[in-house]
């Protein structure tokens, strides 16, 4: 044993530069900031971010989006540090990519903030759905970069790496455009037919009279917590951004003894690629058809305002905008008293918890139930004792104030729901309860 020497098979990190533009726009993130999260989604990926590269402009430069001065300091640089990929913070035109990759030259990779998003998702779906998503986003970028600026993703079937996801082994698809349009096509197809099963699932849902509560926030709030904490779920939780990808549904029984389902869904982030969205729209439809949205929000992270607006922002994409909201500041654990105490006073409307420790979470529960009940009708009820399922139904969907069985059923007085009530209304009974 002593003659052999142990060799380590752990993947070797790629060296990343990144490379930001500060366009001095009002309203948008610091270039720094955005930078920070960029290293973020890097190191999600599996990268080492050596270097970080920024220049001001007014407007990218059409050929190459950083100046040429810059591009060749970036030349030297991915020499010197020895870099396997420079990703930059904003989408490359395809010109532009090519035109960088020609600059720099083989092997180092030139990728986008775009680019990378999406080679995190395609590491992080595990349902057949969200892999046909993201395969689906994947090609729909890849698409028009075909003239062989990313020649070098055929090799990266073999090589891995960053970008090495892309085409999710699908030998030819990057050099066919064809091939790519035939199999963009069918993935549409494929999504639809699971999108109309699940439009399917959701009606017989909404046909039951459930509440529906959708959890949506910034990736890495902690939702997935937060959905264990309330639901005891098991759902996968890591501290990185885009930890879990597929939406998962839970049940959950209030105090008053109404049943909801609570879903999890993909984290948002700013600058989400548009076609991510576009090809996520059906497993957001989840988020579209809730009754109410918590808006899950890091209350530690110093961003929170701004993330709180991108994900409106996308919620306002998927027209889910006008549903009831409740803000809801997680990992509040983290805050000191004084800091709590400022938030609770600022934002005054939203819930304060920590999914980690358990802090808030009867107040977010009763939160829930306040929303669940307004618009509440009070009706009393008398339903033959033939009807068991309705029975059943009664009791795990409406608050029952009061009951009593009478001859003819089960007399009830209850608070029901829109939806309930339109069930309930042929078994209206205007007796008094005795």
């Amino acid at each position: 044993m002593g003659r052999f020497k142990p060799q380590d098979t752990a993947p070797v990190p790629e060296k990343a530069i990144l490379v930001g533009v500060d366009f001095g726009k009002r309203g948008e993130w610091p270039v720094e900031e955005s930078l920070g999260e960029l290293r973020r989604l890097a190191e999600t990926d599996g990268a080492v971010v050596v270097h970080t590269m920024v220049q001001r402009l007014d407007s990218p430069v059409p050929r190459t989006f950083i100046g040429s001065g810059k591009a060749k300091e970036l030349v030297t640089l991915v020499h010197a540090l020895d870099a396997d990929v420079v990703i930059f913070d904003d989408e490359l035109t395809p010109s532009q990519q090519s035109n960088l990759e020609r600059i720099v030259g083989e092997p180092t990779k030139i990728i986008d903030r775009t680019a990378l998003i999406l080679d995190i998702f395609g590491e992080h779906a595990r349902t057949r759905e969200g892999k046909l998503q993201v395969q689906l986003a994947q090609l729909q970028y890849v698409l028009p970069r075909l003239r062989g600026m990313w020649s070098h993703l055929v090799g990266e079937q073999t090589r891995g790496g960053i970008g090495g996801r892309f085409g999710q082994g699908e030998s030819q698809l990057e050099v066919d455009r064809r091939l790519v349009r035939d199999r963009i096509s069918w993935l549409r197809r494929e999504l639809k037919r699971l999108e109309l099963r699940r439009n399917v699932q959701s009606k017989a849902r909404w046909d039951s009279g459930v509440y529906r509560v959708a959890l949506v926030g910034y990736t890495n709030a902690g939702k997935s917590t937060l959905l264990n904490q309330l639901t005891d779920a098991g759902v996968y939780v890591k501290d990185e951004l885009f930890a879990t990808l597929d939406p998962t549904t839970r049940s959950l029984e209030l105090e008053e003894g109404r049943k909801i389902t609570i879903t999890d869904t993909v984290g948002f982030i700013q600058k989400l690629p548009t076609t991510l969205v576009e090809s996520f729209k059906s497993t957001l439809a989840e988020v579209s058809a809730a009754d109410l949205i918590l808006l899950v929000v890091d209350a530690s992270d110093e961003n929170a305002g701004k993330e709180i607006a991108a994900v409106r922002d996308v919620l306002a994409e998927i027209k889910a905008n006008e549903i009831p909201s409740v803000v809801v500041f997680n990992k509040c654990d983290l805050l000191d008293e004084d800091q709590r105490a400022h938030l609770s006073t600022v934002r005054g409307d939203a819930v304060l918890v920590s999914a980690l420790t358990g802090f808030g979470v009867r107040s977010l529960l009763y939160r829930i139930a306040q929303e669940a009940s307004r618009g509440d009708t009070t009706m009393t009820v008398l339903i033959p004792y033939g009807k068991g399922l309705l029975m059943k139904m009664v009791h795990e969907r409406c608050q029952v104030l009061s009951e009593r069985y009478a001859q003819d059923g089960l007399m009830a007085t209850v608070k029901a729901s829109k939806r309930m009530a339109e069930t309930l209304a042929p078994y209206l009974c205007h007796e008094e309860m005795a």
